[in-house]
């Protein structure tokens, strides 16, 4: 067990920071204000980079690095802000993932390269206005008809919404109950039936467009169905690792909040000293540190504990839950020690603290990853319904 990384983790992690740092801060700024996403010119660049794919399989186009490289290089984006390191994200951990290890080898090979070239971003449409956590009793249902699946339903909560390439659907493939009759189906942007709500209104994620998806009669062939009927397990194996990336985000908010932090403490003078002289102030320094190291590392266990797979439910669980709430208290104490200049939108500390809250609510909330981590401790699951 080394907890020391390679002078090869060393180096991308250190090219991943200078890019984010030097090319990204003004990009972020403008993201913020306008709530507009990324430009597709800045995917160009992160693809020329290297930083789209990270741990995807060469095969695809990817740098077939692992799972810790990958989060290396998106917690320093998500240093910078949400937004900027979002298609990092979806590349690095979102539904790809799940084309990679479920789709046709076609799909894949249509798919996947475009992704890590910066030419798509594919999101993952799960949620729906009944079916949040308790997934299960979603109700958008794919059938059947000969050699093609025809969709029809509604979904909610989708990042990328009316913004993404392609979207991984959660739907129901057969009259069975619960998990039993649920799968993914791919959908393209532009298939006819396909439509879009308004973009959503959020506390937070500005630059993330996320709106509803409508589906009235959408046809694809068969062959899209990337996870059949009775396939949710695997769903939510692929899953796992999209939380971890999750983490990686609600982190990436925790340390850019200390980084910034241990600057101003340092220059921000009060009753003739820097108020870093205060010990309360270093009290809350270190509380800041302990819970940013300590993430990270569930984080890189997890991560690490999933190379040639996915992470086990414990492990991401346990990450997602604790980076989270770490997200909340570090960016919350970055803008009291900041004062007044904290709660200014002319500093990042107070969108951090916004993008935090949002984190520990997608990809599952803070309390059912609780309820995951005591099911996997005592081996079975918990029925919500009784």
């Amino acid at each position: 067990m080394d907890f020391n990384l390679s002078e090869e983790q060393e180096a991308l992690q250190a090219a991943a920071r200078e890019f984010a740092r030097g090319e990204m801060l003004d990009v972020a700024e403008q993201v913020e204000r306008e709530a507009t996403p990324l430009s597709r010119d800045w995917l160009k660049r992160y693809a020329e980079m290297g930083f789209l794919g990270v741990n995807v399989s060469p095969d695809y186009g990817g740098l077939g690095l692992g799972n810790v490289d990958a989060f290396l290089v998106l917690e320093e984006f998500a240093k910078v802000s949400s937004a900027v390191a979002f298609p990092i994200f979806e590349s690095v951990a979102g539904p790809v993932h799940a084309l990679a290890h479920f789709a046709d080898e076609a799909l894949r090979q249509r798919v996947i390269p475009r992704v890590c070239r910066g030419e798509m971003i594919v999101a993952v449409a799960m949620s729906e206005p009944d079916a949040g956590t308790a997934l299960t009793d979603l109700r958008t249902r794919a059938e059947l008809r000969g050699d093609r699946v025809v969709i029809n339903g509604a979904k909610r909560w989708c990042s990328g919404g009316g913004h993404s390439d392609a979207y991984l659907v959660y739907c129901r493939l057969s009259e069975a109950p619960g998990a039993k009759g649920i799968g993914a189906v791919y959908v393209d942007k532009g298939t006819p039936g396909l439509t879009f709500g308004e973009p959503e209104q959020l506390m937070g994620f500005r630059g993330i467009p996320d709106s509803d998806l409508y589906f009235e009669e959408v046809s694809v062939p068969a062959d899209q169905i990337v996870v059949p009927a009775g396939g949710f397990p695997k769903l939510m194996q692929a899953f796992d690792l999209e939380r971890c990336g999750n983490a990686t985000m609600a982190l990436g908010q925790a340390s850019g909040a200390l980084d910034e932090a241990l600057v101003w403490v340092q220059d921000r003078r009060q009753f003739g000293k820097p108020i870093v002289e205060f010990q309360a102030v270093q009290l809350k320094l270190a509380e800041m540190a302990m819970r940013v190291e300590a993430s990270r590392l569930l984080i890189y266990r997890a991560a690490q504990g999933a190379e040639g797979g996915l992470p086990s439910i414990l492990d991401s669980s346990i990450a997602k839950c604790v980076a989270n709430e770490t997200a909340r208290e570090v960016t919350s104490a970055g803008v009291q020690l900041m004062g007044g200049y904290g709660y200014s939108r002319d500093y990042p500390m107070e969108r951090r603290m916004r993008d935090a809250w949002g984190w520990g609510i997608a990809g599952g909330t803070i309390d059912i990853q609780k309820v995951n981590i005591a099911a996997a401790l005592v081996g079975r699951r918990f029925d919500q319904r009784r």
